[in-house]
């Protein structure tokens, strides 16, 4: 994978990330962005629409508040696939590194 395909990949993540939390999508390249802190912004999103998910289902099944099933579905269903792409993101990681681990030198 060329350093093109993964600055694409991550110019994806951050679009569907800005999609799913509803916040106009922005396109940052350039100095200021180092990869461990774009995975940790990452994770942490994913992380936050979990907690979302988990306390409008929590807030639904004790009858708490005005929260609709529709948005507890929907929520559930952001945190589940966010979660999914994550998990696919990390796997990709994980071959990467291996591929280069295995090269010769």
């Amino acid at each position: 994978m060329s350093t093109a395909d993964i600055n694409q990949v991550l110019a994806t993540m951050r679009v569907m990330a800005a999609q799913a939390s509803g916040q106009p999508a922005r396109v940052e390249e350039g100095a200021g962005s180092d990869f461990s802190q774009l995975l940790k912004q990452s994770i942490d999103k994913v992380n936050e629409a979990q907690q979302t998910a988990g306390a409008m289902k929590q807030a639904f099944e004790t009858g708490q508040g005005e929260v609709e099933l529709a948005e507890v579905m929907v929520a559930v269903q952001k945190s589940s696939l966010s979660f999914e792409a994550m998990v696919q993101v990390r796997n990709k990681l994980i071959d990467a590194y291996k591929d280069v681990m295995n090269m010769p030198i």
